[in-house]
């Protein structure tokens, strides 16, 4: 799969359908494998955050989550793409795959009632896909001897693949901390748990076209997310502006 560095993120240059058939390739083989939908926010804190940065660049694959990335990618690199890979959207082409052959599939992430909603969602949409497993997040990280406790019960359930939801950055560091350790695909998809479970609504098609899903989102939840738009897609618009003068390279 060919791939292309917007600063410090080598991104996978693929569509929904692509990237999911891979997933579920990998999920039949029961092979370790990390996966992220990377948006503004988390390409902003691979440049604020080195180690963030080098847990990302262990990721197998990485796709471009909105379409500030895709527009970025397809001017600076030639990219090509034709659409985003939005985390929710992916998610959602590989249950659909999932469900079609019967797979089994691990929740890790968010809150009990999240977890216990998404079980109904499940139910009624995938009937075919097993919920081998659910972990309640910590909201902290785990002891080493928790973490043991962990990688056991997940590989124990025998997952296909593991969905992860525990918002980014936590989530990344997590699936790229327990590759080689997890035997299945990790999905590191923040708010697909949310959407998933109704917590939160999809913005309208127009405005998603638009690249304003972030600004539904900060009016559905402004005190949550004020800061993290202000600063993050602030700071990549004045990232873009460096490039397009040529003070600073798009590629790391």
């Amino acid at each position: 799969m060919d791939k292309k560095s917007l600063f410090n993120v080598r991104y996978s240059i693929t569509d929904y359908d692509k990237a999911s058939d891979l997933i579920i390739e990998k999920g039949l083989q029961k092979q370790s494998f990390g996966v992220s939908a990377l948006a503004v926010h988390g390409l902003i804190e691979t440049v604020r955050c080195k180690t963030f940065q080098n847990k990302v660049a262990r990721l197998d694959m990485v796709v471009p989550d909105g379409q500030p990335i895709k527009w970025a990618l397809n001017h600076f690199c030639n990219a090509g793409l034709k659409d985003r890979v939005a985390g929710p959207i992916l998610t959602t082409y590989v249950l659909q795959k999932a469900d079609k052959l019967h797979l089994r599939v691990y929740l890790y992430g968010s809150t009990s009632s999240t977890l216990q909603k998404l079980r109904n969602h499940f139910n009624e949409k995938y009937p075919g896909i097993t919920i081998c497993g659910t972990h309640t997040d910590r909201f902290r990280e785990a002891t080493d001897k928790e973490d043991e406790e962990d990688i056991i019960k997940i590989n124990t359930s025998k997952p296909h693949i593991v969905l992860v939801g525990r918002g980014c950055p936590r989530q990344e560091k997590w699936v790229a901390n327990h590759l080689r350790k997890i035997h299945a695909p990790m999905m590191a998809i923040g708010a697909a748990f949310d959407f998933m479970a109704g917590n939160i609504k999809h913005a309208p098609l127009w405005m998603q076209n638009m690249g304003l899903e972030w600004l539904y989102r900060l009016i559905q939840n402004p005190k949550k997310l004020w800061k993290r738009y202000l600063i993050t897609n602030s700071y990549f618009i004045f990232l873009i502006i460096l490039c397009k003068l040529g003070v600073r390279k798009f590629q790391a």
